[in-house]
């Protein structure tokens, strides 16, 4: 049955001890003891069920292929939620640790395996569909089709779960359609297609991706859908045939050609399919497809570089990936006239190739052969630990269980023969896909001479102002290590850069910020081909520097940043606003909720990239100011939103749940006061954030070890500290200020909600209910997010004393002019003088505390414009009063976000501004009756 081979002595003594530990009465069994030394997650299978040892080794086990339903027996309509996920996963755990057991004792082949897990992941998303079916329609009733038969909802899988070639730890990708529109029928209130098969879709989703005590199936992607994460979970037959005819792009030609449907063959199959095969496959021989494939592959390189991946097997050059860009790429160039290779299954689209005479019947036995080979690896290290991973070990346990079933002495033989096979890949990629580059026009020669001679003076177009940043550069690269292929590179890219820079006219302070990007990725030379490669990247990178310093300087704190120029498409148009929370979400699919490092750097990655894309949106003026701070405003709560996931499970993970909490009932929120309450968030912004909850301290939290939920939402907001202010590699997520909370810095970090109204009824400050002018809540539960409202509300439309409000207000304003204003006879500063912004929110404050006691009205926005607009309509303020007031308030903030964008700070020349100052001086005045 097994490779008689003996385990190395430290993985014989792991296999044994984990064996002995399991089995303490038991005769010892080698093939066990073999799988135990190889498999963390072998060993956590057995310790959940210890008695599939004995299945594991029926001889006639191992032989079986078939494939048997999770729901034998059952009936579907009798499983709750609950049963459902408890049975779909330990099917998982115990066919994937057959699947283990056959690879790492019984030398399967991985062909085999990788077919037979499929076969496994089908009858899983099957059976996870049925269920979900099932449930749906016993309380809505299903659409029936003309001859009184339930239409099923369409399950596509994509990738590697289409091709049947699965890997062990793999997520899988799916699209879900519908065949007609068509309402409910037989249920307890008719309900429309759409809302049915979006409910079972929901199901299914969950019932294979949420993570339960007996673990997960699948994490599921569905960015592969029409118009991918913003896009409906579920399309009918004819919303997705006009997608793909008026609006697919290559690369989902290229993800189609894997498309395969899932389950039980039904009349709707071969209709799906035909509407599907125009998009795919071209009647004619499509050679557009190779450059479109060259330009994914680029993208891809740009990923690795982007995650930082080395000795990665699938995405480096030569991984896997490569292989099924030359088989997939030759497909599509020929598939639509030769219907022999309309394939998912790589292989057999191989073979059909040499067929059709595509490929020789030698080049694609060595094609299989590197392939298989690097799918073998790739499955060792998954089933090491259950993890997608396809990056080769750091640590020597499985570097050893490596170099073991490769059968290579030690781990530098491992990696020898390993770049032996991707060499040959990517030998066989580079001739039939090609990697083209642009180089410099050689009649522009003046470029290149001021290059090679540090000399301005050779340029046409002489640019004085260029020399010294040119000088000072070479100088520097007189200091850095850059290597030979380096600077070939940069031979080949600095007289493109002086080209870009002589077209745009760019002064002498865009150069300098450009020679200091490059300046921090000199010593890194895939972002340098990057930037020769791409010529548009280059020029993208000019364009915003020439616009603002501070997206250059964004840009050489974070140069991983660059890999967002390519595409000026999507660098130019931000994420829409009520986008920004799913996007998140979906970016952090794919991320462990376990690997805290990773999550910390996910989300300021995330961060960073659309600041930058908000940022040349602005700098370009395709978004005006109000805009901008909307994008940056929603973006934070995003990033709050995801953060306060990360923080949750993390602190449930060591202590459980709050009594009546679950994942999307916290008991917990986040007040954001300032900036971000009033939608006012800036590049470098911080955010001041409140956080609150809705328990006592009596009660208990449920885990291993429990504490009171007082303490719970404690630790919790301080793991949301660490999330935020901890500086990583790419530096804090954003400086967290929580000093506006009751009892400032020497307050709980979280409070209960009762007990912030309490605070705020007895004891808080007339300069504290100013700042919940500017309060709102912007994450949390229906019930907290009332309760906020109502205690803002009563706060706000408390009766107060005139005269001691006016002077509070009055007395809070001097007090922080004086210590904070910069401005002078000259210099006007925009925020802190007389006749500045703070003058302008201090007016709207008082407005708010002094009249929303008759008009609640004001109570109902927190930025600054609209209150001034309800103002105006209520009658506390004249309808000139507030045009003045808004037109000076848009007016700073356009000025402020321009010198934020070119970093010159907040002071600007008086007499730009003179008008709206004597405004605003003279509304002040006037509310607060100083003249």
């Amino acid at each position: 049955m097994s490779n008689a081979k003996q385990l190395p002595i430290q993985l014989q003594k792991l296999g044994l001890m984990r064996f002995e530990k399991l089995y303490p009465q038991q005769s010892k069994q080698s093939e066990i003891i073999r799988l135990l030394a190889l498999s963390d997650f072998a060993w956590r299978c057995l310790e959940s069920q210890p008695a599939l040892n004995t299945w594991l080794l029926c001889k006639d086990e191992i032989h079986n292929r078939a494939i048997d339903s999770p729901f034998e027996n059952l009936n579907l309509a009798d499983i709750d939620e609950v049963q459902c996920h408890k049975v779909l996963r330990q099917y998982r755990e115990k066919y994937w640790l057959k699947v283990a057991f056959l690879d790492l004792c019984c030398n399967n082949s991985i062909s085999d395996s990788i077919k037979y897990i499929s076969q496994l992941a089908d009858m899983l998303i099957l059976s996870a569909n049925e269920w979900s079916h099932a449930h749906v329609a016993k309380v809505n009733g299903e659409p029936l089709d003309e001859q009184g038969q339930a239409m099923p909802l369409m399950v596509l899988g994509m990738g590697k779960l289409g091709g049947q070639e699965l890997n062990y730890s793999s997520d899988i990708d799916l699209i879900f359609a519908y065949p007609r529109s068509i309402k409910t029928q037989g249920g307890r209130r008719s309900i429309e297609a759409q809302i049915f098969y979006t409910k079972v879709a929901q199901k299914l989703i969950a019932s294979l991706n949420q993570i339960t005590g007996d673990g997960q199936v699948f994490r599921v992607d569905m960015r592969l859908r029409p118009f991918g994460e913003s896009g409906p979970l579920v399309m009918s037959f004819n919303a997705i045939e006009d997608y793909y005819q008026e609006q697919g792009r290559d690369w989902e030609r290229y993800a189609m050609l894997k498309g395969r449907l899932i389950g039980t063959p039904n009349k709707y199959w071969d209709e799906f399919i035909q509407l599907l095969k125009p998009f795919v496959y071209r009647r004619y021989i499509d050679f557009s497809v190779i450059e479109s494939l060259r330009k994914m592959k680029l993208m891809i390189a740009q990923e690795v570089r982007r995650k930082r991946l080395t000795n990665n097997i699938k995405l480096g050059a030569g991984g896997i990936r490569e292989v099924e860009f030359i088989v997939q790429a030759l497909q599509m160039v020929r598939g639509g006239r030769e219907a022999n290779l309309q394939t998912q299954s790589l292989l057999n689209a191989l073979k059909e190739l040499t067929v059709s005479q595509v490929i020789d019947e030698l080049e694609a036995k060595d094609i299989q052969r590197n392939y298989l080979y690097l799918r073998k690896v790739e499955q060792y290290l998954q089933i090491f630990d259950d993890q997608q991973t396809q990056t080769l070990p750091d640590d020597d346990l499985n570097q050893q269980r490596l170099n073991f079933l490769l059968e290579q002495p030690d781990f530098v033989s491992s990696i020898n023969k390993i770049e032996r096979v991707m060499s040959q890949v990517n030998n066989e990629f580079t001739h039939v896909i090609g990697e083209e580059t642009v180089p410099l026009d050689t009649s522009e020669g003046a470029f290149i001479s001021a290059w090679d001679h540090g000399d301005i003076s050779f340029l046409k177009e002489q640019k004085d102002e260029w020399q010294l940043p040119l000088q000072d550069f070479k100088q520097r690269l007189l200091k850095v290590n850059v290597g030979n292929r380096g600077r070939d590179i940069l031979d080949k890219l600095m007289p493109a850069l002086l080209k870009q820079l002589s077209d745009f006219k760019a002064s002498a302070a865009a150069f300098t910020m450009i020679c200091q990007i490059l300046n921090k990725i000199i010593s890194r030379t895939a972002y340098l081909e990057l930037l020769y490669e791409n010529p548009g990247a280059l020029k993208q990178l000019v364009l915003l520097c020439c616009h603002s310093k501070w997206i250059g300087e964004h840009i050489s704190r974070y140069p991983i940043l660059l890999d967002e120029l390519i595409d000026p498409a999507i660098l130019y148009k931000p994420t829409p606003l009520s986008a920004y929370k799913d996007e998140i979400r979906q970016y952090f699919l794919r991320i462990e909720y376990d690997d805290l490092e990773l999550q910390m750097e996910s989300l300021r990655q995330f961060k960073q990239t659309h600041q930058l894309r908000i940022a040349a949106a602005d700098a370009t003026g395709v978004l005006d100011v109000m805009k901008v701070s909307d994008h940056l405003t929603v973006l934070a709560e995003a990033i709050v939103d995801q953060a306060v996931n990360i923080a949750w499970h993390n602190t449930v993970k060591r202590f459980g749940m709050p009594p009546g909490t679950d994942n999307e009932h916290k008991g917990f929120a986040v007040i954001a006061y300032g900036k971000t309450g009033g939608f006012e968030v800036g590049y470098d912004s911080d955010l001041d954030l409140v956080f609150v909850h809705n328990h006592d301290g009596s009660s208990q939290t449920n885990g291993e070890k429990p504490i009171d939920s007082r303490q719970f939402y404690l630790k919790l907001a301080q793991r949301l500290m660490h999330l935020f202010n901890t500086r990583t590699a790419s530096g804090i997520l954003y400086e967290l200020d929580t000093r506006l909370r009751p009892e400032g810095a020497s307050g709980l970090l979280a409070i209960n909600l009762e007990s912030f109204n309490h605070y705020q009824q007895t004891q808080a400050w007339t300069w504290e209910h100013q700042a919940l002018v500017r309060a709102r809540l912007i994450l949390g539960q229906d019930d907290l997010i009332d309760r906020f409202s109502q205690i803002r509300k009563n706060i706000l439309c408390q009766q107060r004393d005139d005269a001691v409000l006016k002077a509070d207000v009055i007395k809070m304003r001097e007090k922080m002019r004086e210590h904070l204003a910069k401005g002078d006879a000259e210099q006007f500063d925009l925020k802190q003088d007389i006749g500045g912004m703070a003058d302008i929110e201090f007016i709207t404050q008082y407005l708010v505390l002094k009249h929303a006691q008759n008009f609640e009205q004001l109570t109902v926005y927190s930025d600054n414009v609209r209150i001034l607009t309800d103002a105006a309509n209520i009658g506390c303020i004249t309808k000139n009063q507030k045009q003045q007031l808004i037109k000076a308030y848009i007016d700073y903030r356009s000025c402020y976000h321009v010198l934020s964008l070119d970093q010159q700070g907040k002071l600007i020349l008086r007499e730009a501004f003179l008008q709206d100052i004597t405004n605003v001086t003279n509304i002040w005045n006037s509310i607060f009756e100083l003249n």
